[in-house]
C-alpha cells in the first residue's frame, strides 16, 4: 500500500467552531478510512450537523483543518469541494421539489462535461433504483419520503464521488425505506465509495458502519470500532433502545 493509500481520505484535525459567542465544537478530531462507512452519532445539539458543514465548506471552523485525499480544504468553496471528489445527501435530503427525477439526477453532474460517462452514470441510477425509474417524468416534491431519499442518493452519485457525507439519512422514513436505504449506503461501499454519515438510529449506524464516533456537546467523547462502540455500556445506556434525536 502506498503512502497516499494508507493516509485517511478525510481527515479532521484539532477543529474548533463557533456560532457567534457559541462554541460548538472542541477540539474536534475525526478520520475517515478509504472504504470504509464512519458514523457520528450524539444527541440534540452536540455538533454533529455542523460538522458535516465543514466538510463540505459550508461552515468555516475558527481553528484546525480538513484534509481530503492528502490535501487540505479548509474553508474552500462547496462547489470546488464536490468538483474534488466529496458528494452530499443533506438532512431532509433538499431535492429540487418542482424538477423532475430526471432533472434531479442530471442536476448531480452540473460540474461534469463528459457527456458519455454522465449517460451512462444516469442509466446506471435508474438500474440502481428502480423505483425512481417508475418515476421519472414526475416532479421530485409529489414523491414519499423515501423515493425522496433515494433520488438525492442518487443525485450525490450523479458526481462519481470518492466520498459521500449523510446528514440524517434515515430520518423521517418508513421501516421498510429505513432498511432499503440502509442496503443501499452498503451497496455503495461495496462499490468503493466512502461513506461518512451522521445518523440519528445509532443501533442501525452502527450494523453497518466500520467505525463510530460519539460526539456530546461538541467533544468526541468515544471512538472505535462499530462493534467495540456497540458493547460499550456508556453508548447501550445513552444511546441504544432510544432514538438519538437530530443534532
Amino acid at each position: 500500500m502506498s503512502d497516499s493509500q494508507s493516509q485517511p481520505l478525510l481527515q479532521l484535525q484539532h477543529i474548533d467552531t463557533y456560532y457567534g459567542p457559541v462554541q460548538v465544537h472542541f477540539d474536534l478530531n475525526v478520520e475517515v478510512q478509504r472504504g470504509e462507512i464512519v458514523c457520528l452519532l450524539g444527541g440534540n445539539a452536540s455538533g454533529k450537523s455542523t460538522t458535516m458543514k465543514i466538510i463540505l465548506g459550508l461552515v468555516k471552523p475558527k481553528a484546525g483543518t480538513v484534509t481530503f485525499n492528502n490535501q487540505e480544504i479548509t474553508g474552500w468553496s462547496t462547489p470546488k469541494i464536490v468538483r474534488l471528489g466529496i458528494g452530499s445527501v443533506p438532512e431532509s435530503r433538499r431535492i429540487f421539489a418542482q424538477m423532475t427525477v430526471r432533472e434531479n439526477l442530471l442536476m448531480g453532474a452540473y460540474q461534469r462535461n463528459d457527456r458519455k460517462e454522465i449517460k451512462e452514470d444516469y442509466e446506471r441510477m435508474l438500474t440502481l433504483f428502480p423505483r425512481l425509474t417508475e418515476r421519472i417524468t414526475q416532479r421530485g416534491g409529489t414523491l414519499s419520503g423515501g423515493e425522496q431519499q433515494m433520488l438525492a442518493i442518487g443525485r450525490a452519485l450523479m458526481s462519481r464521488p470518492q466520498l459521500i457525507c449523510m446528514d440524517e439519512p434515515t430520518m423521517g422514513l418508513s421501516p421498510l425505506y429505513v432498511d432499503r436505504v440502509l442496503e443501499l449506503i452498503q451497496e455503495i461501499n461495496r462499490q468503493g465509495i466512502t461513506i461518512f454519515m451522521v445518523e440519528q438510529n445509532a443501533n442501525l449506524a452502527l450494523q453497518i458502519a466500520h467505525h463510530g464516533y460519539v460526539l456530546q456537546n461538541g467533544h468526541i467523547v468515544l471512538s472505535g470500532r462499530s462493534q467495540e462502540l456497540l458493547d460499550s455500556p456508556e453508548v447501550q445506556d445513552a444511546y441504544l433502545g432510544s432514538t438519538v434525536q437530530t443534532a
